[in-house]
């Protein structure tokens, strides 16, 4: 049975509201820097079916307008980020220099570090500072000063010391934040869960163009519009970014705690993989690079610091974004990367769109040994990490936790078909991950996923083992911030009466994933909300989970 909503989880003393959402009006005028904001259609009122008219305002002059942010957090050190907007004093055609501080206080009577960092045409006037020498487990506050003016404050942490006892990790996964298709009241209530850590998932931003007549547009159910071309170049895609972090829910979620971040698709083109976009090989390429530039100028990444440093506008070619995350004793984590390397999806044509499913008896290509969904280099890599995670070992931590980009369960479809773009359509390389987690004997095993805009929570099984009744790991497939499923409930109900190792299944809502980590047991709760076409919409809990500590697979709570 489907749950009810909690309580509240309450903020944790001493850790106030330091990202106070800014106005309608205001964030207007932050676009409006970009040259936006006059573009902008009137927006449906939240909690009202009245179109808001659009009025005039001047131009921005709030050079700190898409907020702050951190994340990559280790025992000693967390990067800080902000990316500055131009105006009309400050139209930014030079570098600039920008001070941080991060202290012990959210009033910062006691700075413990401080700084300058060079915001540059070149990386978008993007700031990304690593902080370091500073205590493990600890939160801390930051803010950056600029031409006279101050960012608001941000709150961020370390990880725990390696091998430290960890009582509990609170951690929300999420991914898929389509601006038109809903407002991002998920962010607004995650933040009030109070987590120490988001891990996102991919699909920060979508490269579309709002449909451009108003019959697609009721048709396509859109919330609200944007006025961008859909995203070719590097201006392109920094413009995309700007307008996604416009929003003030999304500001104060980053404000609030470290995320983890990777991407999947849609932040460089729909389905792409490797080399594999749709047009001419070179003009892919070239936009390819610019949508990775604009990513790694607008996340707070490690790569980003270390770019910068080296005078980089964009780490160089094949800069790994995976990357292993520890916190104490309790949990090990992966966040991997499903698109730079992987292979082209089971028999699609160079320069053309990947099918969107396949059939095996039709398609020699799906089961080819030699195929990678993550990169034969980043597979041999992430089976190293997990046999180093061996339960038998000193330094194993209690959860491994796999944090990449989509379903991974096995799906077994009545027509039949596989879909190309998850790992159904790579089932050689899921049979050389489930058998890297399977040798590895982990003590727990759990696995993160996102991009198909649906709940699925799942038992991984090797159902093509001598023991196909053997559950290896725990799966919770997130649905989006925002970005409509595609299918329909009925479709989805279809597959779990094929797929008894799937626990659920649900299409039609929108949420994040919220999960209390203890060394004995891990609770997954599907929050959802209740009318993602509204800004200040409510939310409840949708189901929990389960996974107890050396007892594979979620149960139901």
């Amino acid at each position: 049975m489907l749950q009810q909503p909690p309580p509240g989880h309450p903020t944790q003393d001493g850790h106030p509201d330091l990202a106070p959402h800014p106005n309608r009006r205001q964030w207007l005028q932050g676009l409006g820097a970009l040259g936006l904001a006059a573009q902008l259609p009137a927006i449906a009122q939240a909690g009202s079916d009245a179109p808001l008219p659009m009025a005039p305002w001047p131009v921005s002059e709030q050079l700190f307008g898409l907020g702050v942010a951190s994340g990559e957090p280790d025992a000693s050190s967390v990067v800080l980020w902000t990316r500055l907007l131009p105006s009309a004093s400050t139209p930014l055609l030079r570098p600039m220099e920008v001070h941080w501080e991060l202290a012990h206080d959210a009033q910062f009577r006691q700075i413990l570090r401080r700084g300058e960092a060079m915001a540059s045409p070149d990386g978008g006037h993007s700031v990304h500072v690593l902080a370091q020498g500073l205590e493990a487990g600890r939160w801390y506050y930051y803010r950056f000063h600029c031409q006279g003016q101050t960012s608001a404050t941000g709150r961020t942490r370390t990880a725990p010391a390696a091998g430290a006892a960890v009582a509990q990790l609170r951690l929300v996964y999420a991914s898929c934040q389509r601006w038109e298709h809903g407002y991002y009241a998920a962010w607004r209530h995650a933040r009030e869960d109070d987590p120490d850590l988001v891990v996102f998932l991919g699909d920060y931003i979508y490269e579309y163009a709002s449909p451009a007549s108003a019959a697609k547009q009721k048709s396509s159910h859109l919330a609200r519009l944007q006025p961008l071309v859909h995203a070719a170049t590097l201006q392109d895609y920094r413009d995309r970014y700007a307008l996604h972090k416009s929003d003030p829910d999304l500001q104060a979620m980053h404000a609030h705690c470290p995320w983890l971040v990777t991407w999947d698709d849609h932040e460089v083109e729909d389905n792409y993989v490797g080399d594999y976009g749709v047009g001419k090989t070179q003009a892919f390429a070239a936009k390819r690079m610019a949508a990775y530039q604009a990513f790694y100028e607008n996340m707070p990444l490690r790569a980003s610091v270390a770019c910068k440093q080296a005078g980089l506008a964009l780490p160089p070619a094949h800069t790994p974004l995976y990357r292993q995350q520890s916190w104490g004793a309790l949990a090990d984590m992966w966040v991997l990367d499903a698109r730079q390397y992987r292979d082209a999806q089971a028999c699609r044509a160079a320069t053309e769109k990947s099918p969107a499913s396949v059939k095996a008896a039709d398609c020699a290509d799906l089961a080819r040994n030699s195929r990678s969904f993550l990169g034969w280099e980043q597979e041999r890599w992430l089976a190293a990490q997990l046999a180093g995670n061996r339960a038998d070992k000193p330094q194993s931590r209690r959860w491994s936790v796999i944090c990449q980009q989509t379903l991974f369960a096995a799906r077994n479809f009545a027509s039949g078909r596989s879909s190309a773009d998850t790992w159904d359509g790579y089932p050689a390389a899921r049979q050389r991950l489930l058998r890297a987690v399977a040798e590895a004997q982990l003590r727990n095993t759990v696995l993160l996923g996102g991009d198909i805009h649906q709940n699925y929570v799942c038992r991984i099984q090797d159902l093509e083992s001598a023991t196909p009744e053997r559950v290896l790991a725990s799966e919770f497939c997130g649905t989006s911030i925002s970005s409509h499923s595609g299918t329909t409930q009925a479709r989805v109900d279809a597959i779990v009466a094929r797929n008894p190792h799937v626990l659920l299944a649900r299409c039609d809502e929108r949420g994040y994933g919220l999960c209390d980590i203890t060394p004995k047991l891990w609770t997954t709760q599907l929050r959802v909300i209740d009318q993602p076409q509204y800004a200040n919409s409510g939310a409840h809990t949708l189901a929990r989970f389960v996974v107890e500590d050396q007892v594979a697979g979620p149960q139901w709570a």
